[in-house]
């Protein structure tokens, strides 16, 4: 019988347990492995597949995780719509560690990473405008508020190579153009589903202020012990709204995601 699931998740180590019980889908990629084997369960009347980004062991740092094979497979489990938290940084005073953003935008300073599968010799370019689902967005935002979450509507994220953090002129210079949070695995996993027609949502927990805030000398630059202090502080409450919202999901997407490959050779 073959495997499926409608829905992922796309985390860490504090959703390994997302399931009462699950089920795992072994499969190759033309792309290599992905980072763990997914595992299936249900949520509510949900299929839903989980994908630990890093690995299991948390060994992959984010410039070396295979986000082509990761989204396509779970594009071959059927896979529409990905849930995707993850640890961010703040580049604003008004967003606090403990705070959630729903980005709407990202920039991009990642380097050398795969980051299409349409390599020829169909040339396909997709619309990047918009690059996180709208649908879902508004739905994890209804589901927030009643949790009691602090929760930002939109946001700008930074995403940056890595392993490494920024330098505090880095850090200057991404607030000057706009960034709100920074991270190290958005790109290119956010625009790889869009080339799928998957949505994709981005849930960015607040750990810390990235190199601390200009002129505020009790605020400390980012540490990975801080990072993963709130992060774990939070956990729960990030899975809280992940099951609130899976079920609200619509079976039928009329978002621009699941039109993005409209007028293209692969239509």
């Amino acid at each position: 019988m073959k495997q499926s699931a409608e829905i992922a998740v796309i985390g860490g180590t504090g959703f390994y347990g997302l399931f009462e019980k699950a089920s795992e889908h072994i499969a190759e990629t033309p792309y290599g492995p992905p980072s763990g084997i997914p595992s299936i369960g249900t949520i509510g009347d949900r299929g839903v597949a989980f994908l630990p980004r890093h690995g299991y062991k948390h060994e992959l740092p984010p410039h070396v995780i295979p986000y082509l094979a990761n989204i396509w497979i779970l594009h071959t489990l059927g896979v529409k719509r990905i849930i995707a938290p993850c640890a961010v940084g703040s580049l604003s005073p008004e967003v606090k560690p403990g705070d959630f953003v729903l980005c709407d935008q990202f920039i991009n300073f990642t380097r050398e990473r795969k980051d299409t599968f349409y390599d020829g010799p169909k040339t396909t370019h997709i619309s990047a405008a918009d690059p996180y689902c709208p649908e879902l967005r508004k739905i994890a935002l209804e589901e927030a508020q009643p949790l009691g979450l602090t929760v930002h509507p939109s946001g700008t994220v930074v995403v940056i190579q890595g392993p490494r953090f920024s330098t505090r002129a880095e850090s200057k210079f991404f607030r000057s153009i706009g960034g709100s949070v920074i991270n190290m695995t958005q790109y290119p996993e956010a625009i790889l589903a869009r080339e799928l027609e998957i949505c994709y949502l981005n849930i960015s927990l607040i750990t810390d202020y990235d190199v601390g805030l200009e002129g505020d000398a009790k605020i400390k630059p980012v540490t990975h012990e801080e990072v993963l202090k709130v992060f774990n502080t939070n956990i729960e409450k990030l899975k809280k709204l992940i099951v609130k919202i899976i079920p609200r999901a619509p079976q039928n997407r009329t978002c621009l995601c699941s039109k993005a490959l409209e007028g293209t050779p692969w239509r």
